[in-house]
């Protein structure tokens, strides 16, 4: 995740100089917003929390957040339009490929956008005085596996893959959300959990047994190969902070984006553009909430790649205050053809299996052969 960090520095001096220009009216918020999100306890709550308080104390703006367990009831109201952003993690990008959940016949393929993404980590935590010291120690240990959540559950089983294991060889602990496999771990009732370094949860865990990280060391060639087996959008890096993590005591884990403000791609653009252009000019206001929360800086959060394109209102507003490069621009429309190819493979298999009659609950599967057979 180094690129962040060096282009923030790289765009510093450009963003002092754009910053009185760009955007110089205050941003215009409605009255008042629903945020979907990650259920309570988890960072993207908190983060949410944090940045709906700072729009009501600079612009009036009234937050309701809807927290959830699991990717559908995220996902479902902004679907229905009963919610106007998603802080969402992974489930951005299976929704937008139609895997997972979203394979089912009413949901298929969704046409997302991105506003901004933290630059994230994580790994799998344990107690540090588990004897847990590699990925490998963890067969037959307990391992939380959170029901309809394919964004966790890909994650762990990617790490578990880096040990040569599957979840066949661990003791699954069946939980009913992200909370709930945290909770787990700090009540004893799992042995690591699959987290972002930064839930609130672990601080709990940290003050009682303390904390440590199961390692993923970068040099590690067979290990990361088998991690993008399972999944190609991780990659290494070096975590400093979060619960047991500082520039002093760093862990190893992998690099993702979480939350990521998202809409769908008919979200109005000048609506998008204001509420970044809030995101951004409210960033004083709740960047010391937590240690995650200097990572919304635009220059970090508001660049590619990430799960989903980007949405034309927010690239307007990049783009004003120098953030968005060409680099970003060919990542964007590279993003927008692979979505509108899934989407278009989407179609003609729907097409196919009904001339086929294939049964709703045959269709997933389906679909997964033929999306193997016709998208890269």
């Amino acid at each position: 995740m180094k690129h962040f960090n060096v282009r923030a520095l790289a765009l510093s001096i450009g963003l002092a100089v754009s910053a009185g220009a760009a955007g110089a009216a205050e941003p215009k918020l409605p009255s008042s917003m629903v945020w979907a999100t990650y259920d309570v306890g988890s960072s993207g709550f908190v983060e949410a929390s944090a940045i709906a308080d700072a729009f009501g104390k600079a612009y009036g703006t009234r937050v309701r957040l809807m927290p959830s367990g699991t990717s559908i009831a995220r996902l479902l109201p902004l679907k229905t339009g009963r919610a106007q952003y998603g802080w969402l993690a992974d489930e951005l990008y299976f929704a937008t490929e139609g895997t997972y959940d979203f394979a089912a016949a009413d949901w298929g393929p969704q046409d997302l956008r991105v506003l901004a993404g933290r630059p994230s980590t994580f790994g799998l935590a344990t107690a540090a005085d588990s004897g847990i010291k590699s990925v490998a120690d963890v067969r037959g240990k307990r391992v939380p596996r959170i029901k309809a959540n394919p964004s966790i559950n890909i994650k762990v089983e990617a790490m578990l893959a880096f040990g040569g294991l599957t979840w066949d060889d661990v003791h699954v602990v069946e939980v009913p959300s992200y909370g709930a496999a945290l909770q787990a771990l700090v009540n004893g009732q799992a042995d690591v959990a699959g987290t972002t370094p930064t839930a609130a949860a672990l601080y709990e865990l940290e003050s009682q047994r303390g904390i440590a990280w199961v390692p993923l060391p970068k040099d590690n060639a067979a290990g990361w190969k088998a991690i993008t087996s399972v999944a190609d959008f991780f990659a290494p890096v070096t975590a400093t902070a979060g619960a047991g993590l500082s520039p002093e005591k760093p862990a190893e884990l992998f690099a993702v984006r979480y939350p990521m403000i998202s809409v769908y791609a008919n979200a109005s653009d000048e609506d998008v553009y204001e509420f970044l252009k809030a995101l951004d000019k409210t960033y004083g206001l709740y960047s010391g909430a937590t240690n995650a929360m200097p990572g919304w800086r635009l220059a970090d959060a508001g660049t590619a790649p990430s799960d989903a394109p980007f949405h034309s209102g927010a690239i307007r507003y990049l783009k004003e205050i120098g953030v968005w490069t060409d680099r970003d621009e060919a990542w964007n429309t590279a993003r927008l053809a692979r979505l509108e190819a899934v989407r278009a493979a989407w179609s003609t298999a729907r097409t196919l299996a009904a001339e086929k009659k294939v049964a709703d609950a045959d269709w997933p599967a389906f679909w997964d052969t033929y999306r193997k057979q016709h998208l890269n």
